[in-house]
Protein backbone atom coordinates (compact mmCIF):
# COMPACT_ATOMS: atom_id res chain seq x y z
CA UNK A 1 0.00 0.00 0.00
CA UNK A 2 1.27 3.34 -0.80
CA UNK A 3 2.30 5.57 1.80
CA UNK A 4 1.10 9.21 1.14
CA UNK A 5 1.36 11.45 3.67
CA UNK A 6 -1.84 13.03 3.27
CA UNK A 7 -5.03 10.96 2.36
CA UNK A 8 -8.28 11.80 0.58
CA UNK A 9 -11.24 11.27 3.02
CA UNK A 10 -14.07 9.14 2.32
CA UNK A 11 -16.47 11.68 0.22
CA UNK A 12 -19.25 14.08 1.84
CA UNK A 13 -23.27 14.30 3.39
CA UNK A 14 -25.48 17.08 4.02
CA UNK A 15 -26.56 18.88 1.42
CA UNK A 16 -30.67 19.15 0.63
CA UNK A 17 -30.26 22.72 -0.99
CA UNK A 18 -28.82 23.84 -3.86
CA UNK A 19 -25.96 26.04 -4.84
CA UNK A 20 -25.69 27.57 -8.07
CA UNK A 21 -21.64 27.56 -7.47
CA UNK A 22 -19.74 26.92 -10.70
CA UNK A 23 -16.26 26.34 -9.59
CA UNK A 24 -13.45 27.56 -11.37
CA UNK A 25 -11.01 29.91 -10.26
CA UNK A 26 -7.38 30.52 -9.85
CA UNK A 27 -5.56 30.82 -6.89
CA UNK A 28 -5.23 34.42 -7.98
CA UNK A 29 -8.81 35.04 -9.10
CA UNK A 30 -10.22 33.71 -5.60
CA UNK A 31 -7.43 36.20 -3.61
CA UNK A 32 -4.64 34.30 -1.57
CA UNK A 33 -1.38 35.06 -0.37
CA UNK A 34 1.35 32.60 1.10
CA UNK A 35 2.49 33.65 3.96
CA UNK A 36 4.87 32.35 6.83
CA UNK A 37 3.76 32.15 10.48
CA UNK A 38 6.28 30.78 13.11
CA UNK A 39 4.82 27.71 14.63
CA UNK A 40 3.32 26.82 11.04
CA UNK A 41 5.45 27.15 8.28
CA UNK A 42 4.36 28.41 5.05
CA UNK A 43 0.47 28.76 4.62
CA UNK A 44 -2.35 29.93 2.46
CA UNK A 45 -4.48 32.71 3.47
CA UNK A 46 -7.77 34.39 2.22
CA UNK A 47 -7.19 38.04 0.90
CA UNK A 48 -10.90 38.16 0.62
CA UNK A 49 -14.01 36.44 1.30
CA UNK A 50 -14.21 33.21 -0.88
CA UNK A 51 -17.77 31.82 -0.72
CA UNK A 52 -18.52 28.64 -0.13
CA UNK A 53 -18.39 25.76 -3.19
CA UNK A 54 -15.38 28.10 -4.57
CA UNK A 55 -13.00 26.51 -6.22
CA UNK A 56 -9.50 27.43 -4.52
CA UNK A 57 -6.95 26.26 -6.48
CA UNK A 58 -6.46 23.21 -9.59
CA UNK A 59 -3.16 22.53 -10.04
CA UNK A 60 -1.32 20.05 -12.12
CA UNK A 61 1.35 17.40 -10.29
CA UNK A 62 4.89 19.22 -10.31
CA UNK A 63 6.34 15.70 -9.70
CA UNK A 64 4.27 12.62 -9.54
CA UNK A 65 5.06 8.90 -8.34
CA UNK A 66 3.01 5.91 -9.03
CA UNK A 67 2.33 3.65 -6.26
CA UNK A 68 4.29 0.26 -8.31
CA UNK A 69 7.56 2.38 -7.13
CA UNK A 70 7.20 3.61 -3.53
CA UNK A 71 9.50 1.98 -1.06
CA UNK A 72 11.65 0.98 -3.85
CA UNK A 73 14.74 2.02 -5.50
CA UNK A 74 13.34 2.73 -8.82
CA UNK A 75 10.63 5.61 -6.81
CA UNK A 76 14.27 7.37 -5.82
CA UNK A 77 15.68 7.37 -9.17
CA UNK A 78 12.53 8.56 -10.80
CA UNK A 79 11.68 11.46 -8.47
CA UNK A 80 15.44 12.95 -9.35
CA UNK A 81 14.48 11.93 -12.86
CA UNK A 82 11.81 14.08 -12.54
CA UNK A 83 13.64 16.95 -10.66
CA UNK A 84 16.13 16.99 -13.39
CA UNK A 85 13.99 18.00 -15.89
CA UNK A 86 12.67 21.02 -13.67
CA UNK A 87 13.81 24.52 -14.68
CA UNK A 88 16.21 25.98 -11.64
CA UNK A 89 13.07 27.95 -10.26
CA UNK A 90 10.72 24.94 -9.78
CA UNK A 91 14.27 22.67 -8.44
CA UNK A 92 14.67 25.73 -6.02
CA UNK A 93 10.54 25.63 -5.18
CA UNK A 94 10.52 21.98 -4.59
CA UNK A 95 13.48 21.70 -2.30
CA UNK A 96 11.83 24.32 -0.38
CA UNK A 97 9.39 22.64 0.88
CA UNK A 98 8.82 20.84 4.33
CA UNK A 99 10.95 17.86 5.04
CA UNK A 100 10.12 15.58 8.25
CA UNK A 101 12.34 13.10 7.36
CA UNK A 102 15.43 14.89 7.02
CA UNK A 103 17.55 12.65 8.98
CA UNK A 104 16.94 9.83 6.94
CA UNK A 105 20.15 9.76 4.84
CA UNK A 106 18.83 7.47 1.75
CA UNK A 107 17.73 10.65 0.11
CA UNK A 108 16.78 14.36 0.37
CA UNK A 109 14.21 14.07 -2.67
CA UNK A 110 12.33 10.92 -1.06
CA UNK A 111 11.69 12.78 2.04
CA UNK A 112 10.17 16.04 0.87
CA UNK A 113 7.82 13.60 -1.14
CA UNK A 114 6.85 11.60 1.54
CA UNK A 115 6.08 14.47 3.61
CA UNK A 116 4.10 16.59 1.20
CA UNK A 117 2.44 14.41 -1.67
CA UNK A 118 -0.96 14.11 -2.05
CA UNK A 119 -2.66 10.92 -3.49
CA UNK A 120 -4.80 11.15 -6.65
CA UNK A 121 -7.83 9.70 -5.69
CA UNK A 122 -9.17 7.15 -2.84
CA UNK A 123 -7.56 4.50 -4.15
CA UNK A 124 -4.27 6.30 -3.47
CA UNK A 125 -2.55 4.54 -6.74
CA UNK A 126 -0.46 7.16 -6.89
CA UNK A 127 0.78 10.45 -6.00
CA UNK A 128 2.57 13.93 -6.50
CA UNK A 129 3.45 17.15 -5.28
CA UNK A 130 1.72 20.13 -6.16
CA UNK A 131 3.54 23.50 -5.11
CA UNK A 132 0.55 25.43 -4.06
CA UNK A 133 -1.96 22.82 -2.23
CA UNK A 134 1.33 21.33 -0.48
CA UNK A 135 1.64 24.49 1.61
CA UNK A 136 -1.75 24.29 2.70
CA UNK A 137 -2.13 23.92 6.39
CA UNK A 138 -4.12 21.25 8.51
CA UNK A 139 -6.86 21.48 10.62
CA UNK A 140 -9.39 18.83 12.38
CA UNK A 141 -12.30 20.98 11.62
CA UNK A 142 -10.80 22.27 7.79
CA UNK A 143 -12.14 24.70 6.03
CA UNK A 144 -11.22 23.45 2.59
CA UNK A 145 -11.68 19.95 0.63
CA UNK A 146 -8.72 18.44 -1.14
CA UNK A 147 -9.37 15.66 -4.15
CA UNK A 148 -8.09 15.02 -7.74
CA UNK A 149 -10.17 15.55 -10.13
CA UNK A 150 -9.37 12.21 -13.21
CA UNK A 151 -11.24 14.15 -15.54
CA UNK A 152 -8.86 17.35 -15.84
CA UNK A 153 -5.99 15.41 -14.45
CA UNK A 154 -5.59 17.85 -11.37
CA UNK A 155 -5.54 18.31 -7.83
CA UNK A 156 -8.27 20.44 -6.80
CA UNK A 157 -8.81 22.68 -3.47
CA UNK A 158 -12.77 23.81 -2.89
CA UNK A 159 -14.06 25.82 0.00
CA UNK A 160 -16.19 23.48 2.29
CA UNK A 161 -18.25 26.61 3.69
CA UNK A 162 -17.60 30.56 3.51
CA UNK A 163 -14.00 31.74 4.55
CA UNK A 164 -13.73 34.93 5.91
CA UNK A 165 -10.79 37.51 4.52
CA UNK A 166 -7.56 36.85 6.56
CA UNK A 167 -8.56 32.97 7.13
CA UNK A 168 -6.58 30.67 6.97
CA UNK A 169 -7.27 27.92 4.39
CA UNK A 170 -7.12 24.31 5.94
CA UNK A 171 -7.05 20.61 5.17
CA UNK A 172 -7.64 17.88 7.01
CA UNK A 173 -4.30 15.61 6.74
CA UNK A 174 -5.56 12.47 7.90
CA UNK A 175 -7.82 9.82 6.14
CA UNK A 176 -10.63 9.45 8.99
CA UNK A 177 -11.78 12.24 11.56
CA UNK A 178 -11.34 10.20 14.99
CA UNK A 179 -11.33 11.15 18.22
CA UNK A 180 -9.03 13.87 19.10
CA UNK A 181 -6.48 11.65 21.04
CA UNK A 182 -5.86 9.25 17.73
CA UNK A 183 -5.83 11.93 16.04
CA UNK A 184 -3.20 13.83 17.25
CA UNK A 185 -1.34 10.62 17.54
CA UNK A 186 -1.61 10.26 13.95
CA UNK A 187 -0.68 13.38 13.29
CA UNK A 188 2.58 13.46 15.74
CA UNK A 189 3.68 10.10 14.20
CA UNK A 190 3.13 10.86 10.41
CA UNK A 191 3.72 14.94 10.60
CA UNK A 192 5.78 15.69 13.54
CA UNK A 193 3.51 18.35 15.05
CA UNK A 194 0.41 18.93 17.42
CA UNK A 195 -2.98 20.14 16.16
CA UNK A 196 -4.29 23.33 17.72
CA UNK A 197 -7.33 23.88 15.78
CA UNK A 198 -10.64 24.77 17.27
CA UNK A 199 -12.19 21.13 17.25
CA UNK A 200 -9.16 20.01 19.35
CA UNK A 201 -8.83 22.97 21.34
CA UNK A 202 -12.34 22.53 23.11
CA UNK A 203 -12.87 22.50 26.27
CA UNK A 204 -12.83 18.82 27.83
CA UNK A 205 -16.54 18.51 28.23
CA UNK A 206 -17.45 19.75 24.46
CA UNK A 207 -14.42 17.69 23.21
CA UNK A 208 -15.56 14.46 25.16
CA UNK A 209 -19.31 14.94 23.32
CA UNK A 210 -17.67 15.70 19.99
CA UNK A 211 -15.88 12.39 20.37
CA UNK A 212 -18.60 10.39 21.16
CA UNK A 213 -20.31 11.31 18.38
CA UNK A 214 -17.09 10.91 16.08
CA UNK A 215 -17.08 7.32 17.90
CA UNK A 216 -20.09 6.46 17.32
CA UNK A 217 -20.25 7.54 13.32
CA UNK A 218 -18.01 5.59 12.69
CA UNK A 219 -19.30 2.16 14.47
CA UNK A 220 -22.21 3.41 11.89
CA UNK A 221 -20.28 3.15 9.03
CA UNK A 222 -19.53 0.02 10.02
CA UNK A 223 -22.92 -1.37 10.48
CA UNK A 224 -23.96 -0.23 7.25
CA UNK A 225 -21.48 -1.29 5.50
CA UNK A 226 -21.17 -5.05 7.36
CA UNK A 227 -22.50 -8.05 5.09
CA UNK A 228 -22.24 -6.11 1.99
CA UNK A 229 -25.71 -6.42 -0.51
CA UNK A 230 -26.65 -9.41 1.68
CA UNK A 231 -27.31 -6.87 4.91
CA UNK A 232 -29.33 -4.56 2.39
CA UNK A 233 -31.37 -7.11 1.39
CA UNK A 234 -32.09 -8.58 4.77
CA UNK A 235 -32.72 -5.33 6.82
CA UNK A 236 -32.85 -2.78 4.70
CA UNK A 237 -35.16 -0.83 7.48
CA UNK A 238 -32.40 -1.12 9.91
CA UNK A 239 -29.61 0.08 7.64
CA UNK A 240 -31.05 3.29 6.73
CA UNK A 241 -31.88 3.72 10.09
CA UNK A 242 -28.16 3.81 10.96
CA UNK A 243 -27.80 6.04 8.02
CA UNK A 244 -30.19 8.63 9.36
CA UNK A 245 -28.81 8.51 12.62
CA UNK A 246 -25.30 8.98 11.07
CA UNK A 247 -25.83 12.00 9.39
CA UNK A 248 -28.16 13.41 12.23
CA UNK A 249 -24.75 13.37 14.47
CA UNK A 250 -22.51 14.30 11.24
CA UNK A 251 -25.20 17.29 11.28
CA UNK A 252 -24.08 18.25 14.76
CA UNK A 253 -20.49 17.37 14.55
CA UNK A 254 -20.52 20.02 11.85
CA UNK A 255 -22.79 20.68 8.60
CA UNK A 256 -20.36 20.64 5.66
CA UNK A 257 -18.34 17.39 6.85
CA UNK A 258 -17.20 15.53 3.82
CA UNK A 259 -18.54 12.04 4.97
CA UNK A 260 -22.01 13.58 4.21
CA UNK A 261 -22.28 12.68 0.23
CA UNK A 262 -21.24 9.11 0.77
CA UNK A 263 -23.55 8.52 3.46
CA UNK A 264 -26.61 9.90 1.18
CA UNK A 265 -25.50 7.72 -1.41
CA UNK A 266 -25.38 4.68 0.99
CA UNK A 267 -28.79 5.26 1.69
CA UNK A 268 -29.67 5.57 -2.01
CA UNK A 269 -28.16 2.05 -2.46
CA UNK A 270 -30.19 0.77 0.56
CA UNK A 271 -33.39 1.85 -1.18
CA UNK A 272 -32.64 1.44 -4.90
CA UNK A 273 -31.32 -2.11 -3.81
CA UNK A 274 -35.15 -2.72 -2.42
CA UNK A 275 -37.07 -1.27 -5.41
CA UNK A 276 -37.10 2.27 -3.75
CA UNK A 277 -36.55 4.65 -6.97
CA UNK A 278 -38.36 7.79 -5.19
CA UNK A 279 -36.03 7.73 -2.26
CA UNK A 280 -33.39 6.90 -4.27
CA UNK A 281 -33.43 9.95 -6.64
CA UNK A 282 -33.75 12.52 -3.21
CA UNK A 283 -30.51 10.70 -1.84
CA UNK A 284 -28.89 10.92 -4.88
CA UNK A 285 -29.42 14.13 -6.04
CA UNK A 286 -28.34 15.04 -2.02
CA UNK A 287 -25.09 13.72 -2.43
CA UNK A 288 -24.59 15.15 -5.85
CA UNK A 289 -25.36 18.88 -4.70
CA UNK A 290 -22.29 18.14 -1.55
CA UNK A 291 -19.99 17.02 -4.12
CA UNK A 292 -20.54 19.65 -6.28
CA UNK A 293 -19.41 21.72 -3.14
CA UNK A 294 -16.51 19.56 -2.37
CA UNK A 295 -14.78 18.77 -5.80
CA UNK A 296 -16.76 21.00 -8.25
CA UNK A 297 -19.19 20.50 -11.09
CA UNK A 298 -16.34 18.14 -13.42
CA UNK A 299 -15.84 15.77 -11.07
CA UNK A 300 -15.67 11.94 -11.50
CA UNK A 301 -18.42 11.18 -8.36
CA UNK A 302 -20.61 13.96 -9.83
CA UNK A 303 -20.75 13.42 -13.04
CA UNK A 304 -21.24 9.76 -12.17
CA UNK A 305 -24.04 10.17 -9.49
CA UNK A 306 -26.03 12.93 -11.70
CA UNK A 307 -26.84 10.96 -14.32
CA UNK A 308 -27.90 8.62 -11.79
CA UNK A 309 -30.33 10.65 -9.89
CA UNK A 310 -31.68 11.09 -13.34
CA UNK A 311 -32.39 7.00 -13.60
CA UNK A 312 -31.56 5.25 -10.30
CA UNK A 313 -32.50 2.37 -12.06
CA UNK A 314 -28.91 2.13 -13.57
CA UNK A 315 -27.74 1.41 -10.42
CA UNK A 316 -25.91 -1.79 -9.97
CA UNK A 317 -27.80 -3.07 -7.02
CA UNK A 318 -31.45 -2.59 -8.54
CA UNK A 319 -33.80 -5.59 -8.95
CA UNK A 320 -31.98 -7.11 -5.93
CA UNK A 321 -35.51 -6.73 -3.71
CA UNK A 322 -38.87 -5.15 -4.89
CA UNK A 323 -40.16 -4.76 -1.25
CA UNK A 324 -40.40 -1.09 -1.18
CA UNK A 325 -41.31 -0.66 -5.26
CA UNK A 326 -41.45 2.53 -5.82
CA UNK A 327 -41.09 5.02 -9.44
CA UNK A 328 -38.69 7.71 -9.47
CA UNK A 329 -41.44 10.16 -9.72
CA UNK A 330 -42.95 9.13 -6.76
CA UNK A 331 -42.26 11.60 -4.32
CA UNK A 332 -44.57 12.80 -2.25
CA UNK A 333 -45.71 16.59 -3.19
CA UNK A 334 -47.11 19.62 -0.11
CA UNK A 335 -45.15 17.96 2.55
CA UNK A 336 -43.73 20.43 5.19
CA UNK A 337 -39.91 19.72 5.80
CA UNK A 338 -40.56 17.74 8.43
CA UNK A 339 -43.22 15.43 7.01
CA UNK A 340 -40.75 15.13 4.21
CA UNK A 341 -37.70 13.99 6.26
CA UNK A 342 -40.19 11.59 7.84
CA UNK A 343 -41.77 10.21 4.65
CA UNK A 344 -37.61 9.71 3.36
CA UNK A 345 -36.42 8.19 5.82
CA UNK A 346 -39.13 5.71 6.32
CA UNK A 347 -39.42 6.95 10.33
CA UNK A 348 -42.33 5.65 12.62
CA UNK A 349 -44.64 8.66 13.15
CA UNK A 350 -44.44 10.86 16.53
CA UNK A 351 -47.00 9.52 18.85
CA UNK A 352 -50.05 11.92 19.30
CA UNK A 353 -50.68 12.77 22.65
CA UNK A 354 -52.46 10.40 24.97
CA UNK A 355 -52.17 7.63 21.66
CA UNK A 356 -51.35 3.71 22.66
CA UNK A 357 -48.56 2.34 21.33
CA UNK A 358 -48.85 0.76 17.81
CA UNK A 359 -47.91 -3.02 17.74
CA UNK A 360 -47.07 -2.05 13.90
CA UNK A 361 -44.54 0.27 15.14
CA UNK A 362 -41.42 -1.62 13.56
CA UNK A 363 -39.04 0.65 16.06
CA UNK A 364 -40.16 -1.09 18.91
CA UNK A 365 -41.75 -4.26 17.65
CA UNK A 366 -38.73 -5.25 15.27
CA UNK A 367 -38.41 -8.39 12.78
CA UNK A 368 -36.37 -10.65 13.39
CA UNK A 369 -33.31 -9.32 10.76
CA UNK A 370 -33.99 -5.48 12.27
CA UNK A 371 -32.86 -6.78 15.81
CA UNK A 372 -29.32 -5.86 16.94
CA UNK A 373 -26.94 -8.70 16.79
CA UNK A 374 -25.49 -10.38 20.07
CA UNK A 375 -22.08 -8.89 20.94
CA UNK A 376 -22.73 -5.32 19.00
CA UNK A 377 -22.83 -2.47 20.70
CA UNK A 378 -25.62 -1.41 18.14
CA UNK A 379 -26.08 2.14 18.39
CA UNK A 380 -29.60 2.18 17.60
CA UNK A 381 -30.59 -0.01 20.43
CA UNK A 382 -27.58 0.63 23.18
CA UNK A 383 -25.80 3.68 24.41
CA UNK A 384 -22.19 3.63 26.08
CA UNK A 385 -22.08 5.00 29.63
CA UNK A 386 -19.51 7.35 31.11
CA UNK A 387 -16.86 5.06 31.01
CA UNK A 388 -17.18 4.34 27.69
CA UNK A 389 -17.55 0.51 28.23
CA UNK A 390 -20.76 -0.15 29.99
CA UNK A 391 -23.86 -0.43 27.20
CA UNK A 392 -27.60 0.26 28.72
CA UNK A 393 -30.30 -0.05 26.19
CA UNK A 394 -31.81 3.26 24.78
CA UNK A 395 -35.06 2.33 24.89
CA UNK A 396 -37.46 -1.36 25.41
CA UNK A 397 -38.31 -3.35 22.58
CA UNK A 398 -40.12 -6.23 21.68
CA UNK A 399 -39.85 -9.19 19.34
CA UNK A 400 -42.97 -10.67 18.02
CA UNK A 401 -43.03 -14.27 16.08
CA UNK A 402 -45.52 -16.60 15.86
CA UNK A 403 -44.97 -20.46 16.63
CA UNK A 404 -44.68 -22.71 13.80
CA UNK A 405 -43.35 -25.83 15.45
CA UNK A 406 -41.71 -27.38 18.23
CA UNK A 407 -39.50 -29.54 19.77
CA UNK A 408 -38.51 -30.58 23.28
CA UNK A 409 -35.43 -32.91 23.82
CA UNK A 410 -32.90 -31.91 25.76
CA UNK A 411 -34.10 -28.64 25.51
CA UNK A 412 -36.92 -26.31 24.17
CA UNK A 413 -37.03 -25.12 20.77
CA UNK A 414 -39.70 -22.99 18.97
CA UNK A 415 -39.80 -22.56 15.09
CA UNK A 416 -41.11 -19.03 14.30
CA UNK A 417 -42.27 -16.74 11.55
CA UNK A 418 -42.17 -12.88 12.32
CA UNK A 419 -43.59 -10.23 10.72
CA UNK A 420 -41.63 -10.26 7.74
CA UNK A 421 -42.38 -14.15 7.29
CA UNK A 422 -38.93 -15.44 8.18
CA UNK A 423 -38.06 -18.61 10.05
CA UNK A 424 -36.43 -18.24 12.88
CA UNK A 425 -35.28 -20.89 15.42
CA UNK A 426 -35.66 -19.79 19.51
CA UNK A 427 -33.59 -22.21 21.25
CA UNK A 428 -33.90 -22.15 25.52
CA UNK A 429 -30.69 -21.81 27.39
CA UNK A 430 -32.89 -20.93 30.62
CA UNK A 431 -31.91 -23.33 34.07
CA UNK A 432 -35.26 -25.20 33.14
CA UNK A 433 -34.62 -25.45 29.35
CA UNK A 434 -37.81 -24.26 28.41
CA UNK A 435 -39.68 -26.53 30.96
CA UNK A 436 -40.83 -23.13 32.94
CA UNK A 437 -43.21 -22.49 29.88
CA UNK A 438 -46.70 -24.69 30.74
CA UNK A 439 -47.27 -27.18 27.89
CA UNK A 440 -50.50 -25.34 27.11
CA UNK A 441 -49.02 -22.18 26.05
CA UNK A 442 -46.35 -23.57 23.62
CA UNK A 443 -49.02 -23.99 21.09
CA UNK A 444 -48.90 -23.75 17.04
CA UNK A 445 -50.14 -20.41 16.25
CA UNK A 446 -49.64 -18.46 19.40
CA UNK A 447 -47.83 -15.71 19.58
CA UNK A 448 -44.28 -15.29 21.24
CA UNK A 449 -43.32 -12.04 22.77
CA UNK A 450 -39.70 -11.33 23.96
CA UNK A 451 -38.17 -8.87 25.36
CA UNK A 452 -34.47 -7.58 24.45
CA UNK A 453 -34.16 -9.95 21.83
CA UNK A 454 -30.93 -10.62 19.80
CA UNK A 455 -30.01 -12.65 16.94
CA UNK A 456 -27.60 -14.94 17.29
CA UNK A 457 -25.35 -16.97 15.20
CA UNK A 458 -25.44 -20.92 16.05
CA UNK A 459 -23.04 -23.31 15.15
CA UNK A 460 -25.17 -25.98 13.62
CA UNK A 461 -28.26 -24.26 12.73
CA UNK A 462 -29.61 -21.05 10.80
CA UNK A 463 -29.46 -17.51 12.96
CA UNK A 464 -32.02 -17.48 15.44
CA UNK A 465 -32.26 -16.36 19.25
CA UNK A 466 -30.89 -17.74 22.25
CA UNK A 467 -32.99 -17.24 25.35
CA UNK A 468 -31.92 -17.07 28.57
CA UNK A 469 -33.78 -15.29 31.04
CA UNK A 470 -37.21 -16.48 31.98
CA UNK A 471 -38.77 -13.41 32.86
CA UNK A 472 -38.29 -11.54 28.79
CA UNK A 473 -40.95 -14.07 27.02
CA UNK A 474 -44.42 -14.28 27.19
CA UNK A 475 -46.80 -16.24 24.94
CA UNK A 476 -50.22 -14.64 23.94
CA UNK A 477 -52.83 -17.29 22.87
CA UNK A 478 -53.65 -15.72 19.33
CA UNK A 479 -51.70 -15.58 15.87
CA UNK A 480 -48.98 -12.67 14.89
CA UNK A 481 -51.69 -11.93 12.25
CA UNK A 482 -54.65 -11.35 14.67
CA UNK A 483 -52.36 -9.53 17.30
CA UNK A 484 -51.00 -6.61 14.97
CA UNK A 485 -55.01 -6.53 14.09
CA UNK A 486 -56.51 -6.51 17.82
CA UNK A 487 -53.41 -3.47 17.57
CA UNK A 488 -55.35 -1.88 15.15
CA UNK A 489 -58.65 -1.34 16.54
CA UNK A 490 -57.14 0.08 19.73
CA UNK A 491 -55.72 2.17 17.36
CA UNK A 492 -59.17 2.97 15.48
CA UNK A 493 -61.17 2.96 18.76
CA UNK A 494 -59.35 4.35 21.83
CA UNK A 495 -57.36 7.16 20.82
CA UNK A 496 -58.52 10.49 20.84
CA UNK A 497 -58.50 12.38 17.98
CA UNK A 498 -59.50 16.53 18.33
CA UNK A 499 -61.58 15.65 21.47
CA UNK A 500 -63.35 12.57 19.72
CA UNK A 501 -63.19 8.95 19.60
CA UNK A 502 -65.05 6.45 17.46
CA UNK A 503 -67.68 4.19 18.54
CA UNK A 504 -66.88 0.28 17.88
CA UNK A 505 -70.28 -0.05 17.77
CA UNK A 506 -71.27 2.28 14.77
CA UNK A 507 -68.28 3.94 13.87
CA UNK A 508 -69.79 7.46 14.51
CA UNK A 509 -67.37 10.03 15.80
CA UNK A 510 -68.43 12.28 19.50
CA UNK A 511 -66.65 13.95 22.05
CA UNK A 512 -69.03 12.18 24.70
CA UNK A 513 -68.52 8.60 24.40
CA UNK A 514 -68.52 6.02 27.35
CA UNK A 515 -65.51 3.51 27.17
CA UNK A 516 -66.14 -0.29 28.12
CA UNK A 517 -65.84 -1.44 31.82
CA UNK A 518 -63.93 -4.10 31.44
CA UNK A 519 -61.08 -3.20 29.26
CA UNK A 520 -61.44 0.32 28.90
CA UNK A 521 -59.94 0.60 25.49
CA UNK A 522 -63.12 0.63 22.67
CA UNK A 523 -66.02 3.34 23.39
CA UNK A 524 -69.35 3.02 22.51
CA UNK A 525 -72.09 5.70 21.97
CA UNK A 526 -74.69 3.88 23.88
CA UNK A 527 -75.63 0.07 25.38
CA UNK A 528 -77.46 -0.41 22.03
CA UNK A 529 -73.80 0.11 20.00
CA UNK A 530 -71.86 -1.72 22.91
CA UNK A 531 -74.37 -4.72 22.34
CA UNK A 532 -73.48 -4.42 18.78
CA UNK A 533 -69.58 -4.47 19.27
CA UNK A 534 -69.47 -7.18 21.44
CA UNK A 535 -71.55 -9.77 19.67
CA UNK A 536 -71.01 -8.41 15.69
CA UNK A 537 -67.73 -6.89 16.10
CA UNK A 538 -65.83 -8.92 18.03
CA UNK A 539 -65.23 -7.09 21.16
CA UNK A 540 -66.62 -10.59 23.47
CA UNK A 541 -62.99 -11.91 22.10
CA UNK A 542 -60.99 -8.40 22.34
CA UNK A 543 -61.82 -7.59 25.87
CA UNK A 544 -61.16 -11.26 27.06
CA UNK A 545 -57.78 -11.07 25.81
CA UNK A 546 -56.85 -7.52 27.32
CA UNK A 547 -57.74 -8.97 30.47
CA UNK A 548 -54.34 -10.27 30.49
CA UNK A 549 -52.62 -7.26 32.14
CA UNK A 550 -49.17 -7.78 30.40
CA UNK A 551 -50.86 -8.01 26.84
CA UNK A 552 -53.09 -4.44 28.00
CA UNK A 553 -49.65 -3.11 29.54
CA UNK A 554 -47.97 -3.50 26.26
CA UNK A 555 -49.75 -1.03 24.49
CA UNK A 556 -49.38 1.93 27.17
CA UNK A 557 -46.43 1.43 28.21
CA UNK A 558 -43.22 3.51 27.53
CA UNK A 559 -41.23 2.44 25.47
CA UNK A 560 -39.12 5.27 24.60
CA UNK A 561 -37.77 5.74 28.30
CA UNK A 562 -35.51 3.48 29.56
CA UNK A 563 -34.79 3.59 33.38
CA UNK A 564 -34.20 -0.40 34.14
CA UNK A 565 -35.13 -3.71 32.22
CA UNK A 566 -38.80 -4.60 31.78
CA UNK A 567 -39.95 -8.16 32.47
CA UNK A 568 -43.27 -10.42 32.64
CA UNK A 569 -45.43 -10.39 34.18
CA UNK A 570 -45.17 -6.19 33.77
CA UNK A 571 -44.89 -4.13 36.85
CA UNK A 572 -48.31 -2.28 36.46
CA UNK A 573 -47.21 0.54 38.52
CA UNK A 574 -44.73 1.52 34.86
CA UNK A 575 -47.28 1.45 32.57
Amino acid sequence: MAHFVLSVTAATRLWGRETGIQSQSLIQSVGLRIVFEMWKGKGLIATQKIPQGTRILSEEPLIRVPESLLDSQTQIASIHQQFDSLSPDLQQAFLSLHNIHSNDTTSRYLGIFKTNGLPFGDAVEEGGIFLNACRINHACDNNAQKSWNANIERHTVHAMRDIEKGEDITIYYLSVLNRRELRQEALRRKFSFDCLCRLCSLPPDQSQESDRRLEEILKLDDLIGRDGLEGIRSAPLRRLRYVDQQIQLYNKQGPDDNGLPRAFIDAAQICVANGDLARARVFTKRAVLGWIILNGDDSSNLLKYKALSQDPSKYYCYWLSMRWKTEADDIPQGLDSEEFEDWLWRREKPKRPGQLVDFRNRAIFPGFNDLPGENEADPEFYASSDDGFTYLPRRHWLFLAEIVDFASMVRLQIELKDVDGKDVPLFFYTDGRGNELAASKVQKGYTVAILYAQRHAFMYSEPGIRHEDPTNIKIFPLSLNNLLALSDRIQKFSVEVDGKRSCHGCDRQAASLKKCAKCSLFWYCNGTCQTVGWHENGHKADCKLLKDADLKGLFSLNWDNFDGHLGFPLNTTTV
